[in-house]
């Protein structure tokens, strides 16, 4: 244990307790002064964006759920004004507007993940394609779906505790990659099987998440035909999550909700190792600069962020550090060491990190499907968790009443039917 960290003693105590608690950034800056600090900007986040762009109808023949769509996946954003008085009615207030970012319904993998994994599997695939000359200029990619064989001289792997193996997993078996998954213990049974059902291999361990990651990487080592997806430190996954950024302006513009010096954002993500709410929080202070406010919801048992950021110790931390066992219902946030990459880059970009309780989740899993019957899995439901914090009174900014909130749902839609049901007793339904 170090015994000599430099964190606030009550904030270290509440951690140290598993107490639901909240570190505000004092280390955020404005986007003029924070850009030179980052190793990429919003050119690279287009690009990702116009690369999904180019798969798209590739997508939408090996994914027929992607049909409306037209090969784009993306989620929907609903207001959920139930929502809101429902916290209201349990003591906890929203600032202005409330929002659902859909990511639990977004296709192939039905989570966030399905942004940044899909993104990063599909770059690695140009790239092949491109080296082979199996894609040539202005040719549809949709072209790739008869290069099955080439892909399958190839591997792609992944460290995962469930949802990001699932994204990895389904679009890697989908190409004809032999796709591989390193699960940590965490990992929900379902999640495996589903993963299975698609002819991806599963490779359990009884360690964390770390640990898996640690594994699957030294596999993957010195096979040039062997790609494993960095969950700790890909700049692609995170550029994949970025574009989410993109796609949440045009809908709040669609909506003719104005996001301005006097019509603040502030948005909410569950976090597990930080990925996906590090490139979405990168991706929307690239695009609405300082009138963005983000937030990294962890649990209790495993605040690896908020740990790292508040000691400045990022990667060199983990949570069982100072006691904790980094366990939780939430299986997707159970991550006791954090990605110094992402935890960095945050360093002048995120407004703050908060704790929940998993008493807490199931409260907010309970109080979102009594009030809009939606559903999401343990840890999609962490963002909600902002509100105490406001209520409270621990962050503000000017301009709260004309603010909008946007809680991001980031997983539950492959759950099978009696994992529902099973998450629908604990809630008591």
């Amino acid at each position: 244990m170090k015994e000599s960290l430099c964190i606030p003693g009550e904030l270290l105590e509440q951690l140290r307790q598993g107490s639901p608690c909240f570190y505000q950034n004092t280390k955020r800056r404005t986007l003029g002064s924070a850009k030179p600090l980052l190793p990429v900007g919003l050119e690279e986040i287009q690009d990702a964006e116009a690369r999904l762009r180019r798969f798209a109808p590739l997508l939408r023949q090996l994914f027929p759920e992607t049909a409306e769509s037209q090969g784009i996946i993306e989620s929907p954003l609903t207001p959920i004004p139930e929502m809101a008085s429902r916290l209201g009615r349990e003591g906890e207030s929203v600032a202005g507007r409330l929002l659902l970012k859909r990511d639990d319904l977004l296709p192939i993998a039905g989570s966030v993940k399905a942004r940044g994994g899909v993104y990063e599997v599909l770059r690695h695939t140009e790239e092949l394609a491109v080296m082979s000359a199996r894609l040539r200029t202005m040719e549809s990619y949709a072209v790739l779906r008869k290069e099955r064989e080439m892909f399958s001289e190839h591997t792609i792997s992944v460290g995962s505790t469930g949802n990001l193996g699932i994204s990895i997993g389904i679009m890697s078996a989908a190409l004809g990659y032999r796709a591989v998954v390193h699960m940590s213990a965490d990992a929900r049974q379902w999640k495996k099987d589903l993963l299975r059902s698609h002819g991806v291999t599963v490779v359990e361990y009884e360690g964390d998440y770390t640990s898996a990651v640690a594994r699957g990487r030294e596999t993957a080592k010195g096979d040039p035909r062997h790609y494993f997806v960095d969950d700790e430190n890909s700049v692609q996954l995170f550029l994949g999550y970025g574009v989410a950024a993109l796609r949440l302006r045009r809908q709040l513009q669609q909506m003719n909700i104005p996001v301005d010096e006097t019509h603040p954002l502030l948005v909410a993500i569950p976090c597990g190792v930080g990925g996906a709410p590090g490139g979405i929080t990168f991706g929307l202070r690239q695009v609405f600069g300082d009138h963005v406010h983000c937030f990294f919801v962890e649990p209790t048992e495993a605040p690896c962020m908020l740990l790292g950021m508040a000691t400045g110790l990022h990667q060199n931390i983990s949570v069982q550090d100072i006691g904790l066992s980094g366990r939780t219902i939430a299986d997707g946030l159970a991550v006791g060491r954090p990605s110094g990459f992402v935890g960095k880059i945050m360093e002048p970009l995120a407004d703050g990190f908060l704790t929940v309780t998993d008493e807490g989740l199931l409260n907010y899993v309970k109080c979102l499907y009594e009030s809009c019957g939606i559903l999401v899995e343990s840890s999609a439901a962490a963002g909600f968790a902002l509100s105490r914090v406001l209520s409270e009174g621990q962050w503000a900014c000017p301009h709260m009443e004309n603010a909008t909130t946007v809680v991001w749902a980031t997983g539950g839609g492959l759950m099978p039917e009696e994992i529902r049901q099973e998450l629908l007793k604990s809630i008591g339904h």
